[in-house]
């Protein structure tokens, strides 16, 4: 892997540029590489690792011995990256992908235009919004930024912590920091007791799955050392003389901090923007790109793998990486079919056996209705500052969709372009209106998809192409 320092160290041109660089990103890049193809990879962090193996290069738990096992989890993966005959260019934004695979590329306060024969999107997850009623407030922030913290700066939370919403990621965030030393004083788990009845149909593929024995040993661990209250159906979070009050139907707690997380949703603005379908999952509560076998949207040369495709776990990611650069390697002309079928086999199976009971965890950690709308007096944007009752006088007024309310109230039209909000502004469109998720257009994104400065704007050139990614053409 050769490492650019800037922009200006780019090719005009590439015949694949992988768009992140986690699981599926790295695994596609050590399957291209060496292939005798000019290979981009791209990630907005400084080292390889996206967000589930944040830090694997250097990371400070690698000295901790009960945390040890964090950054090994993706080392090899980072090896086989890092070996692999591709370009890197770390701390790059894109902020523009279109259909013709023309990509606006900003890194170290400079952005210029390039273009590719193929591209991967592996931009990963991101978690849902749990607009309660003071999630805005200091000193409340999601589970998976304070996993950040304790993955890049070793890090937990001082004082009196409380963990608050349902996933995966709340058990194993929990059981990190009892492995820390550093035990939440408690557990506020939303998941509700109705989700088990659609989940037990599910629960025999579950077992057999990898996940199962994992996930039972940190639930053990996190409710011997933990306190932990099950079936919360409502909460609310305010300030209290310097700190923080949690308060839920038959119970209250004082805490320093609080840390909300409800699952993860496929992370599309860049699929988007450069005009793929999505469509409403919903088993998975969310938009989900829509891709064929070998991870193709509709769009000719553009490829979607990873959670980006629908959340499915670090493993099934890094086995959809490889098949995506297969078929990218077969249509650029590197292998042939047969070739292509051979070298895929492996990698579908270990996708289909690490997606194995993901039914189960998408019905059992089905957030609840009334924490993924939000609540008359909480923020459902908070780059504009919209709340849940200004929403609903939105839809009431005629705003059919995120894109009317948009022309609304603004909500959309902040730094994150709709990363946040858009599925609570959807969600609370249709709880308002009595109406299907799956009847609601998604947020129409365009360029800039994250904001790039003015300054870099007037440092590119003035070709066509660039010209028309500034104005959104």
């Amino acid at each position: 892997m050769r490492h650019l320092a800037d922009v200006t160290a780019l090719r005009d041109a590439y015949d694949i540029v992988i768009i992140g660089a986690g699981p599926a990103g790295m695994a596609a890049a050590a399957e291209v590489g060496g292939r005798g193809l000019s290979v981009l990879l791209l990630d907005e962090n400084q080292g390889l690792g996206g967000q589930v193996h944040r830090g694997v290069q250097a990371s400070p738990l690698a000295a901790v011995p009960p945390l040890a096992a964090v950054p090994a989890a993706g080392r090899a993966l980072a090896a086989a990256a890092l070996a692999a005959e591709v370009e890197f260019l770390p701390g790059a934004t894109v902020w523009h992908l279109d259909a013709a695979r023309s990509l606006g590329v900003s890194a170290a306060g400079a952005a210029r235009m390039i273009t590719a024969r193929r591209v991967i999107i592996a931009t990963g997850a991101l978690e849902r919004p749990m607009p309660v009623p003071g999630w805005t407030l200091p000193g409340v922030m999601s589970v998976g930024a304070a996993q950040t913290m304790l993955k890049a700066q070793a890090l937990v939370p001082a004082g009196r912590t409380v963990i608050a919403g349902c996933g995966p990621l709340v058990w194993l965030y929990a059981a990190q920091l009892v492995a820390a030393g550093s035990p939440p004083a408690l557990l506020l788990e939303t998941t509700p007791r109705a989700n088990w009845r659609a989940a037990l149909p599910h629960l025999p593929a579950f077992l057999l799955s990898p996940y199962a024995r994992k996930g039972l040993a940190l639930m053990l661990r996190v409710r011997r050392a933990v306190r932990v209250v099950s079936g919360v159906a409502a909460l609310r979070i305010e300030a209290n003389h310097g700190g923080l009050e949690v308060t839920w139907p038959g119970g209250h707690a004082a805490a320093d901090h609080v840390l909300l997380h409800q699952g993860v949703v496929p992370q599309i603005n860049l699929a988007q923007a450069a005009g793929c379908t999505v469509a409403w999952d919903a088993e998975q509560a969310c938009f989900v790109p829509r891709t064929d076998a070998w991870g193709d949207t509709d769009l000719p040369g553009i490829a979607i793998a990873g959670d980006t495709a629908g959340i499915g776990g670090a493993e099934a990611a890094e086995a959809a990486g490889r098949i995506a650069a297969l078929e990218a390697l077969r249509m650029l002309g590197a292998i042939d079919i047969a070739a292509r079928d051979a070298a895929a086999a492996p990698h579908r199976a270990a996708r289909a056996r690490w997606l194995r009971g993901r039914s189960f965890l998408d019905a059992l950690y089905r957030p609840a209705a009334a924490f993924r709308v939000a609540t008359p007096d909480a923020i459902a944007c908070r780059c504009e500052e919209v709340t849940g009752a200004a929403l609903r006088d939105a839809a009431r007024l005629g705003a059919t969709g995120p894109n009317q309310a948009k022309a609304f109230l603004r909500c959309g039209m902040g730094p994150c372009q709709g990363r946040l909000c858009m599925l609570t502004v959807v969600e609370t469109i249709a709880a308002e209106r009595g109406v299907d998720c799956a009847t609601i257009a998604p947020l129409r994104i365009r360029p800039p998809v994250k904001p790039v400065t003015l300054a870099e704007i007037a440092a590119m050139g003035s070709t066509e192409a660039e010209t028309a990614a500034v104005e959104g053409r």
